[in-house]
């Protein structure tokens, strides 16, 4: 018998010391839905006793503290964080968080196989688990011009990869319906590998969600209402209840949440922004606001810990709940109603006291090539000239708290020949500019929804081709926003009247930033600031305009390749009929 193995054992039955005994609380016990007065032995990074009489070579008092999992998020982008793996982990640590589930399909989008491997490179030596699902859709449709382009074959030799669970978030919904071969291949290739499959079905009911359901796809992460939600309960997929920095949709979902259905949902952060993981937190946010919404207070817990863990596979390694044998990833609650984290163990270590990490975090790897790349001698600019008899203009619809869109035809604003923005109207101009491959490709557009009075806001960051997005009032400073992201090597800026105002540099990727959260909260502040001056109001401007390049998400968004009706999976005019 394994020595280690052994030594828990004798722990557990008492004949021996515990590495480390945690005394005197209660603990959330997620299997029976109860809180139990228990002291937790552990040793060797596992717990082996939960009771009293447990000795210790060391102590910890955790009198009248509540003990709870440590928590996992289902679903994420750490490029959305703007930092590099081990500042996501020196920021959400802290916050109870101990575990995440990473698609890093928006660095895929850029640097491929490459970026990917980055990702799991920069797991090493953080003080937490990081699993990473291989992205499977990049590009994720054949209407955009993405960095790299992933095939099954490729993705295939991912998963004998240590932390890859299984494929990512199936974005091309369409494509699965309709029996694309591309498509077919990597789920059979998961299949056959017998590893989750994530969902990505925004509004999909009916004999569509049945035949996507019919694939082997396991979860979805993208209802908005609640009737959308209960529905794929009931079709067998388990719903990861979002709240991002722009997608924010638990208080809609949150009533679909029962003791009958409860052990199929789970918590997901998707997006988030530096400055919400500072304010307000990680998954520990979505915990505290559910059980202010009136959540069971262990159901909410239990939607962050062992549920995800079950999906994923995790429990088998131990994830998910605080029981003999079980990995000692604990979280020390100063009450449980308002989830006020005091410590958090990782493997049996303390990490975290009082909202700080007590342990080092790695430097990064080495960065990425430089992933800018625009071709300005076939760059068309953003002249949308009028055609005989066309008078009105499709208009993307920007929602506030949503990256789902809405359809306008509006009146164009005519000069010149030229429709251009009417700041007046909240008629502004978008476009995508490709950075990837020196095509030149430009998609133009126009939005509403900003309300930008003056000057123009570029990001790098444009789910999930992660082209150049920018939206403004005029055609200069659109094109001096491109220049300066270009110049910075990729990054979000806000410029007015000839002049950068604020800017938040991102060279790795287009995407991240090589410096601490704390500075990149600063300049994500700095930017947003700017914006609202400019009159945005939006809430989340950058996050927003990010998703409006994405081509699965209805209903109306850009690519460089043009506008896509999300709904019809095909590009269209920009002219309403």
């Amino acid at each position: 018998m394994d020595n280690t193995l052994e030594r828990r054992i004798a722990v557990a039955r008492g004949d021996e010391p515990a590495d480390l005994v945690l005394r005197g609380g209660r603990l959330v016990n997620v299997f029976d839905g109860t809180l139990e007065e228990a002291d937790v032995a552990i040793v060797d990074g596992h717990v082996a006793g939960i009771g009293r009489q447990y000795r210790g070579h060391a102590e910890m008092d955790v009198s009248g503290c509540v003990l709870c999992p440590g928590l996992i998020d289902a679903h994420m982008h750490v490029e959305s964080s703007q930092v590099t793996v081990p500042e996501f982990a020196r920021a959400v640590v802290p916050r109870g968080t101990t575990a995440a589930i990473l698609d890093p399909h928006e660095i895929a989008n850029v640097h491929g196989l490459e970026g990917i491997r980055y990702i799991l490179e920069s797991r090493a030596g953080v003080p937490m688990s990081i699993f990473v699902m291989a992205s499977s859709c990049v590009p994720a449709t054949h209407m955009e011009t993405a960095g790299a382009e992933l095939r099954a074959e490729d993705l295939e030799p991912l998963f004998d990869e240590p932390g890859v669970l299984g494929l990512a978030e199936m974005m091309n919904f369409p494509g699965v319906i309709a029996g694309d071969p591309h498509v077919m291949a990597k789920l059979a290739i998961s299949h056959s590998r017998g590893v989750p499959v994530d969902g990505h079905c925004p509004g999909l009911g009916g004999k569509a969600l049945n035949a996507y359901a019919a694939a082997g796809i396991g979860s979805d992460h993208e209802s908005t209402r609640a009737d959308e939600a209960a529905e794929k309960l009931r079709r067998g997929l388990y719903v990861f209840i979002r709240e991002g920095s722009s997608a924010r949709n638990l208080e809609a979902l949150l009533p679909i949440v029962t003791p009958q259905n409860s052990r199929r949902c789970c918590w997901a952060t998707d997006d988030r922004h530096p400055g919400d993981l500072l304010r307000e937190g990680h998954v520990d946010h979505l915990v505290r606001k559910a059980i202010g919404l009136g959540l069971d207070p262990i159901t909410a817990i239990r939607m962050g810990t062992l549920n995800p863990a079950e999906w994923f596979g995790l429990d088998r390694l131990g994830y998910g709940a605080i029981a003999p044998g079980w990995r000692a990833d604990i979280v020390v609650l100063e009450d449980l109603p308002s989830f006020a984290v005091r410590d958090v163990l990782v493997a049996g270590r303390v990490v975290a006291r009082q909202g700080r990490l007590i342990v080092d975090v790695p430097r990064p790897p080495a960065t990425l090539p430089p992933s800018v790349h625009i071709n300005w001698q076939a760059f068309a600019g953003f002249q949308v000239p009028v055609p005989e008899g066309r008078t009105h203009v499709r208009a993307i619809v920007a929602l506030e708290g949503q990256i789902v869109t809405e359809e306008q035809v509006v009146p164009a604003r005519v000069q010149d020949g030229l429709a251009v923005a009417d700041p007046a109207r909240d008629l502004l101009k978008l476009a995508v500019v490709e950075r990837h491959r020196g095509t030149g490709n430009v998609g133009v557009g126009f939005v509403t929804g900003f309300g930008l009075r003056r000057g123009a806001l570029a990001s790098s960051v444009a789910h999930d081709s992660h082209n150049i997005i920018v939206v403004g009032t005029n055609d200069e400073d659109m094109l001096l926003a491109v220049r300066e992201i270009e110049r910075l090597r990729g990054g979000q800026v806000a410029v007015a009247d000839g002049r950068v105002l604020a800017a938040l540099p991102l060279p790795i990727a287009g995407l991240m930033s090589d410096r601490s959260l704390e500075e990149v909260a600063r300049a994500d502040e700095a930017i947003h600031v700017v914006a609202r001056a400019l009159g945005c109001r939006l809430s989340s401007p950058y996050m927003t305009l990010s998703f409006l390049a994405l081509p699965v998400i209805p209903k109306l968004k850009l690519t460089d390749k043009g506008l896509v009706d999300v709904e019809r999976f095909e590009l269209v005019e920009i002219w309403a009929e």
